[in-house]
């Protein structure tokens, strides 16, 4: 087995609730099969999972230990995995040489169980050049493909700082990157939608100069507000998943992507098309083993000259007795009310006409906007089969460990 060479990140500084140091400075995991999936309590496990696989031949899943049930444990070692959590080591199943170099990502599991993917950390690094010094903040499930998105750009950049949130942090992050310097911030747009609602005097005092987007469809309401609280910073929206890697990068602070993009042949970028109202991407920095062109199950529509990404197709539509009520149209008429900060939109089974339409929002603090006003909003502007027969306001924006909300 060949060494890998170091990455030319070592010298980066790493923060996490265990560690601050440089990449280089990181203690192994003792008793580390040459393949395996660690499945990690925090941060700190995971970074020094990560250093060994960057700096030593293995084959390696790195996964937040609340993602992965027994059954699919055991499943990772039915094939070939040794597991390892808690610092104990349950041995593989299957005898077999590690595939040097894999490293395998679980996805979101927005449509189930989380599925396992293949890539190498060549794939996983997407961003290269001579990019400014930062310090980044990562806020990612500890594994999860926009997570590797962040260690990559450090691990393969210099100059490239990176904070670690753990799930119970995610309250009182805004002070925490005051304190660590952070200058550059990912996250999906709940996670940027919670942090205004919930710490916008604070959030307004961080330096951020590059703040990126990404996991779930943007609307041009959060691309408005993160530039009104930093009009100097570059502001992107980043199309990314598991399969098929780091899709689409849009910097001009419009919501979606030029429809002139569609179906373009470009030497090194993906290729896009919509077909039935899908996204379809091809892409080479797509995970090993998938089809030349994936469908990803997103709706994708064109609206002045622009590709939205509006939703997941298997849960847009709503049927209200025969008529088709769009979920992500719905929430879009809500996020136009200048007092709802967050929506929504689900069916909810009804005798009689199958589902119906119903609705949670979160209102901008201090409004006194009332259900019933927010009814009568939408029933002025969609047809009635679509205006939500139920409407909840919750107190604040629920955000699960994906950083996601299910909108």
């Amino acid at each position: 087995m060949t060494q890998p060479a170091e990455p030319v990140g070592a010298g980066n500084r790493i923060i996490t609730a265990g560690y601050d140091g440089p990449w280089s400075g990181l203690p192994g995991l003792p008793n580390l099969p040459p393949a395996a999936a660690v499945l990690v309590a925090d941060n700190t496990e995971a970074v020094r999972a990560v250093w060994q696989a960057a700096t030593t031949p293995r084959e390696t899943l790195v996964a937040a230990s609340t993602r992965v049930g027994d059954e699919q444990a055991q499943g990772f070692r039915e094939s070939g995995l040794a597991v390892v959590r808690a610092g104990q080591v349950e041995p593989a199943l299957t005898e077999r040489e590690p595939e040097v170099g894999r490293v395998w990502l679980l996805t979101s599991g927005s449509t189930g169980r989380p599925k396992q993917v293949a890539h190498t950390l060549e794939s996983l690094t997407t961003v290269a050049g001579d990019p400014p010094p930062r310090t980044w903040l990562c806020p990612y499930a500890t594994g999860a493909y926009a997570w590797w998105q962040v260690v990559t750009l450090s691990l393969s950049l210099p100059g490239q700082d990176v904070l670690f949130i753990e799930p119970s942090e995610l309250d009182r992050w805004p002070k925490m990157a005051l304190d660590a310097g952070v200058t550059a911030a990912s996250g999906t747009p709940t996670f940027w939608r919670q942090a205004l609602f919930r710490s916008g005097d604070v959030l307004a005092q961080l330096p951020l100069e590059q703040i990126t987007l990404g996991g779930e469809p943007v609307d041009q309401a959060i691309l408005t507000r993160l530039r009104e609280v930093y009009p100097e910073a570059r502001i992107s929206w980043i199309y990314a998943s598991s399969e098929a890697g780091a899709a689409i990068v849009v910097h001009d602070g419009l919501a979606g992507f030029p429809a002139a993009w569609l179906d373009r042949e470009t030497p090194g970028r993906p290729r896009l098309s919509i077909v039935d109202g899908e996204l379809v991407i091809a892409s080479s920095k797509a995970a090993e083993g998938m089809d030349a062109a994936i469908r990803t199950g997103d709706r994708a529509e064109i609206v002045d000259d622009r590709v939205l990404i509006t939703g997941r197709i298997a849960s847009d539509e709503i049927n209200v007795g025969g008529s088709k009520a769009s979920a992500s149209k719905v929430r879009g008429v809500l996020l136009d009310h200048p007092d709802v900060e967050w929506a929504a939109v689900r069916g909810r089974k009804a005798p009689l006409v199958g589902q119906v339409v119903m609705a949670e929002v979160v209102l901008t603090e201090g409004s006194s906007t009332t259900d019933v006003e927010l009814t009568a909003w939408c029933a002025a502007r969609l047809p009635d089969y679509s205006v939500p027969r139920r409407l909840r306001v919750l107190p604040e924006i629920p955000i699960k460990e994906t950083l996601k909300s299910d909108v």
